[in-house]
């Protein structure tokens, strides 16, 4: 039985993980996730016009939807865990992300060699 589900005989969902504790959580890092698609957007847009290689927007979309997938699988793969572990799994695919958005802006600075 997961952690945030009623259980049949009190009626009442886990004390230790509180939904609204895991959905401030969720909210709170949906938010900086939105953030890196927006910032990969952003960073995109300028490129349209100029020559680019085709390895370069292929980093570019996939620093678009990155962040979308490691936020959807760290959700999965936390759904039946206690909430700091939840936190942890969150800002770990954050960190991932983020290394990966440097790796893409360091790729097309350098021309893309």
């Amino acid at each position: 039985m997961s952690l945030d589900e009623t259980t049949p005989e009190t009626g009442e969902g886990d004390p230790r993980r509180p939904r609204w504790v895991l959905y401030g959580i969720l909210g709170l890092t949906g938010l900086l996730y939105a953030y890196a698609i927006w910032n990969a957007i952003a960073y995109m847009v300028p490129l349209v016009g100029l020559p680019v290689g085709a390895t370069t927007w292929v980093a570019l979309i996939l620093s678009i939807v990155l962040p979308a997938v490691v936020y959807g699988a760290a959700i999965a793969l936390t759904r039946r865990r206690r909430l700091g572990t939840v936190a942890l799994v969150l800002v770990a695919g954050l960190g991932l992300v983020a290394v990966f958005w440097l790796d893409v802006v360091g790729y097309t600075l350098s021309g893309g060699h």
